[in-house]
């Protein structure tokens, strides 16, 4: 069993086109509150990011927010979170909420969102972390994504064990109950924090 005290988020800056990627963002705060999960996301106040911390707040839950300080004006900072951590980099920034989660989710979101998904899980493939990663696939958002990272399994690219520590569900309890019971794979790791 993994002890599953706080979740990363991480999500897009915008709303997206459908009222789905809204509603899986609240239902998904939902389930970090039912659970007493805090939610650790990137700490803006607008978009599915806002949404998911509105949601948790209103729900009595925590939200920590972790953000640069060259974006905390163009991704509105939130302002009335449980914790705003404003780093100095986008690379303080990843770190920090790296080092405060027990486990990674991805929301839809745009090209930040996959950056921090793919660096996240590329970390758990190098044994730097044994924490949980996977996507909420809202409305068949990462479908194509997740047929891809099939094909590239399926080429050798990736390694079987490698592409199952990405967890797919379209639950946010199917998911949560995924993450406490999360066992991660035996794997050799490749390099130590201190060589990087």
């Amino acid at each position: 069993m993994t002890t599953i005290n706080s979740i990363c988020i991480y999500c897009g800056s915008s709303p997206g086109r459908l009222d789905a990627y809204g509603e899986a963002a609240q239902a998904l705060a939902q389930a970090l509150v039912s659970c007493n999960i805090r939610l650790i996301y990137g700490g803006a106040g607008i978009g599915i990011m806002g949404t998911v911390a509105d949601q948790v707040l209103k729900l009595g839950g925590q939200a920590i927010g972790v953000i640069p300080k060259a974006l905390a004006h163009k991704e509105v900072a939130h302002p009335n979170l449980t914790e705003l951590h404003v780093t100095q980099s986008m690379h303080e920034r990843k770190m920090l909420m790296a080092e405060l989660a027990d486990g990674f989710i991805a929301l839809p979101g745009g090209i930040g969102t996959l950056e921090e998904l793919f660096e996240i899980w590329t970390w758990a493939q190098l044994g730097f972390h044994q924490k949980p990663c996977g996507v909420l696939n809202v409305a068949g958002y990462y479908d194509a994504l997740i047929s891809f990272l099939d094909h590239v399994a399926a080429e050798q690219f990736v390694k079987p064990h490698h592409r199952d520590m990405l967890m797919v569900e379209s639950d946010p309890n199917l998911l949560l109950d995924r993450y406490v019971n999360y066992q991660p794979p035996a794997v050799k790791q490749w390099v130590s924090k201190d060589d990087t």
